[in-house]
């Protein structure tokens, strides 16, 4: 599972291979905010000269209602990189744009607005999206609360990742933290989306990215609990461990914490 998202501005070919070589496993070039209105068009075409060599991206384009939207989906109908979709907002819009997109790319739907948020149901069923994301910072702009209240973002975050198990996709992407020098606040950060059923975290610096492929493994004491279940059931039926029940659905995450670590 994709479990750490690099954001690297557009307009700076130079940091695309460092991007590469951080470990994470999706870089994101951003045409979108990363990007000043003047450098748009130079940004889209170092892009597109990146895939054309042969690297292997996501890219941010701009949100659909901005000048740059069109000549970006343009730019890339021929390429089958993922594209993460700012301000996702309607399944019928999603739908319009998988069409307008190479037949094999995937559509990474960025949930940024209470509207977002409130389809995140049906955005999470449209076919060629493969998960959605939280955009903490535009949310929370939005909804005159800070990034980092908990409390005032959880509903959102209940919403996706409820919206993604209901429609069978991998478990969503947790938005940035914003703080990238003190590492305490960050894994802070990543133990509660971990607790909340997240499944990735968007990273701002390569300096984030070890940690939070980290905290999406699960622990030696998670491996060690999930190998116990499985040997318990290998008879299959019902059976106690520790005294609490093991059915179908305790094997089930069991394989999941074992697969996930190989």
């Amino acid at each position: 599972m994709t479990a750490t998202l690099l954001f690297v501005p557009g307009d700076r070919p130079e940091r695309f291979d460092k991007a590469v070589a951080s470990g994470a496993d999706l870089v994101v070039l951003d045409l979108e905010d990363a990007v000043a209105p003047g450098a748009k068009d130079a940004a889209r075409t170092e892009v597109v000269r990146w895939l054309e060599a042969g690297g292997r991206a996501a890219v941010r384009i701009n949100a659909a209602e901005t000048a740059p939207h069109d000549p970006d989906v343009e730019a890339l109908a021929g390429y089958a990189c993922p594209v993460l979709v700012p301000k996702a907002e309607g399944d019928v819009a999603l739908a319009g744009l998988v069409e307008r997109l190479h037949p094999d790319t995937r559509l990474l739907a960025l949930v940024e607005t209470a509207a977002g948020v409130l389809a995140a149901p049906s955005l999470a069923r449209v076919a060629g999206v493969d998960r959605l994301v939280l955009g903490t910072y535009d949310l929370a702009a939005q909804l005159g609360v800070s990034p980092d209240d908990r409390e005032a973002m959880a509903g959102a975050r209940h919403a996706l990742v409820l919206a993604s198990a209901a429609a069978g996709l991998a478990p969503p992407v947790d938005g940035v933290t914003g703080d990238v020098a003190d590492d305490d606040v960050l894994r802070d950060d990543l133990a509660y989306a971990v607790r909340l059923g997240f499944g990735g975290k968007l990273c701002i610096h390569p300096r984030q990215v070890p940690t939070a492929r980290e905290a999406f493994l699960p622990t030696t004491e998670e491996v060690a609990w999930a190998r116990r279940v499985v040997e318990a059931a290998a008879g299959g039926g019902v059976v106690l461990l520790d005294g609490r029940m093991v059915d179908k659905p305790v094997v089930d995450r069991a394989e999941r914490i074992l697969a996930a670590r190989g």
